[in-house]
């Protein structure tokens, strides 16, 4: 038995195991947290292992529960009316509830508020257990703890260090460092394309096979899990005079917007916000071909048919097809799971390539796709040929991360007459770096900090993530839109609404000129920001407020590059930050080089002072831990494409615009707030 298994852990290990003593996974966690601080690493241990073993096995329960209650009281199809539906509807949920509370005990208590929720998603208890198990002498459980977390957090500087040095601990093996919170159909999909670049079809092949397997069950689980309790943001359940169709509207309205982001959230990486596009087709893009390269014929054309179910009339594999059909002398069908599937959820699986149409190329884990339909015609197996179809990886192609569309230029006009110029280029020990003072006055600085205590929400922008860069700050923001539309329903004043408008207005005019830019520059998001110090997790901070990364490509330290490719908004070119106070500590803004690791700038934020940039490879930045008070800042993002503007800006500017020539007086302003990032 392994010598760290104690008594107590195998007892805990035990009670976990039977439902009616499954402990809540946000007590755990708060207490292994706490004893963290305490600097009982043994406890921390113990308590974050027993809350990740909670958290697994309540979504399991969730799942089973959630699946066998479909089955039992499934909804009319042919035969509906309201009192079968509804009969259906209580049944269902009688039988959902009375298994969970047999599995997990009172549903009361397992009810775990969106923080923890957050931190969960982001392995923050994985950070707390790396920490603990080095602290314990236990190197192998660290490696394992760090390598867990840093596959969702690969811009973790400290973390990625950690890493090289338990690699360089001999005695630790190679397959220790596992992701232990590894998605198996994910999982089993990079060991399928490693084997397929490795020339092994065979094995790629059964592999995908698996892979897909996965992805159908991962795909259920995902939906059962849409099928609880539902979050009505903005509605006072107090109050609400609703009838009851429109409350089972309201919820199923939820469900079916829950079920939709499954198919985003499958083919989305740990740590990303963008999913890789074409991800379930591509599984039988590729295993069309290893089945024809293993001289299995009859398995490739029916993948090359359900590949077509997915982009209908798609040329090269219609080619394919047409070829399979010519040697074998016969037709085959479609894989009758993808077929159901894809019937179902067919707008679900098409909207994931959208975005990768508008930037006129279409990327995947391992290879690029061009714009003109396909890959180029030398990849597929054209009709009659013994072409062969080759995937170019991402790592082979050109590192496109530096400005390089124009001739980089700087020391425009200030355009404005109290703008004073600290620092350039040279002085900040890089290229396309600006640092400005007076940009605004102190009394402007003041209105718009008491304006972001008014308008921001926690975590905006970022999918409500309380704290998205670190656990141990409080991140609020609010965007241009929003404050306008606070500013119209009375909620602030219209003025200070207006200013943070007009503000950012003059930090783009003041970038545009300065760096002698030979086209319009165009807002491509805008963010009222602060960051706040979270009292009592200060003391052992070894993060950033924000990890050091490249705004327009992926930053990649080790190999010193930056690759512009999605997720990346590849599209902005400039950024700047128009800092509104510095009375706090820390949360300097630094340049490094691109190994994330060597400062060569510091910024001391205050009242009025901008530091602009270009944003890519050439210049990648963070921000020092904010130890005490709270930082706010504007933050803005530049495009040079007028195709990625921002669409909140677009609506900012008609609402000036109204506003400007009274044309709003008596008439309500159609305002639709949306997230960019």
């Amino acid at each position: 038995m392994d010598a760290s298994w104690s008594p107590v852990l195998l007892l805990s290990t035990l009670l976990l195991s039977s439902a009616a003593f499954l402990e809540p996974y946000d007590l755990l966690y708060d207490t292994a947290v706490r004893a963290f601080y305490a600097g009982d690493y043994e406890s921390v241990a113990l308590r974050m292992e027993e809350a990740l073993r909670s958290h697994s096995e309540a979504r399991r329960a969730r799942v089973r529960c959630r699946l066998r209650c479909q089955d039992q009281h499934p909804f009319p199809e042919e035969t509906f009316s309201d009192l079968s539906f509804f009969d259906a509807v209580l049944r269902r949920a009688a039988c959902m509830n009375r298994c969970i509370e047999e599995k997990l005990g009172s549903q009361s208590v397992h009810k775990v508020s969106e923080d923890v929720v957050q931190d969960f998603q982001r392995r923050i208890p994985y950070n707390y257990l790396q920490m603990a198990y080095q602290k314990l002498k236990q190197p192998e459980k660290a490696a394992a703890a760090a390598h867990t977390y840093f596959q969702a957090n690969p811009e973790h500087v400290e973390m990625g260090q950690n890493l090289e040095q338990y690699k360089d601990i001999e005695g630790i093996a190679e397959d220790v460092f596992v992701d232990r919170e590894a998605r198996p159909h994910q999982y089993s999909f990079t060991e399928a394309v490693r084997s397929y670049d490795a020339g092994d079809y065979q094995g790629a092949a059964a592999q995908f096979e698996e892979a897909l397997a996965e992805y159908y069950k991962a795909d259920v689980h995902c939906r059962a899990l849409c099928q609880g309790p539902q979050r009505f943001e903005g509605h006072d359940h107090l109050r609400y005079r609703y009838s009851l169709h429109e409350l089972v509207s309201d919820h199923f309205t939820q469900v079916l917007h829950c079920e939709h982001e499954c198919v985003r959230d499958l083919a989305t990486r740990p740590g990303r916000l963008s999913p890789i596009e074409n991800y379930l087709p591509l599984h039988y893009d590729y295993l069309q071909f290893a089945y024809f390269k293993e001289d299995r014929l009859e398995e490739a054309l029916a993948c090359a048919l359900t590949y077509l179910l997915f982009h209908e009339g798609d040329e090269f594999m219609t080619d394919n097809v047409d070829f399979y059909r010519e040697v074998l002398g016969h037709d085959a069908k479609p894989r009758e799971r993808a077929d159901w599937y894809l019937r179902r959820h067919k707008q679900e699986v098409e909207l994931l390539r959208i975005g990768s149409k508008i930037m006129g190329v279409e990327f995947t884990d391992g290879n690029y796709w061009s714009s003109t339909g396909g890959r180029d015609d030398s990849s597929r197996i054209p009709s009659g040929t013994d072409g062969w179809m080759e995937y170019v990886p991402i790592s082979e192609k050109k590192n496109v991360s530096t400005v390089s569309t124009q001739q980089l230029r700087e020391g425009g006009p200030l355009v404005y007459d109290a703008v004073r110029l600290v620092q350039n280029s040279a002085a900040l020990n890089g290229t396309q770096r600006v640092l400005f003072d007076h940009v605004i006055s102190e009394e402007e600085c003041a209105e718009l900090r008491h304006l972001a205590h008014s308008v921001t929400m926690a975590g905006d922008g970022y999918r409500g993530r309380m704290s998205p860069h670190t656990p141990n700050e409080k991140f609020e923001g609010a965007t241009v839109l929003k404050t306008l539309q606070y500013g119209y329903e009375g909620r602030v004043p219209m003025r200070s609404a207006r200013l943070f408008y007009d503000v950012s207005e003059r930090a783009r005019r003041i970038i545009e000129s300065y760096f002698v830019l030979n086209s319009t520059l165009h807002f491509s998001y805008t963010h009222l920001v602060c960051r706040t110090a979270i009292t009592g997790q200060q003391d052992h901070r070894t993060d950033l407020s924000h990890p050091i990364h490249a705004d327009n490509c992926l930053l990649d330290p080790d190999a010193n590059e930056c690759w512009k490719e999605p997720p990346a908004y590849t599209y902005r070119d400039y950024s700047a930050l128009l800092y509104l106070n510095g009375d706090f500590e820390g949360g300097e803004f630094i340049f490094t080089e691109m190994d994330a690791k060597t400062v060569t700038a510091s910024v001391k934020p205050k009242c009025g002072r901008m530091v602009g940039f270009s944003s890519g490879g050439e210049n990648p930045h963070g921000v020092r831990a904010v130890t005490s008070g709270q930082r706010c800042a504007v933050a803005l993002w530049f495009t040079l494409d007028p195709l990625f503007r921002e669409l909140e800006r677009l609506q900012a500017d008609e609402v000036i615009l109204a506003l400007d020539t009274q044309s709003v007086l008596g008439q309500g302003l159609n305002i639709n707030p949306k997230d960019e990032l």
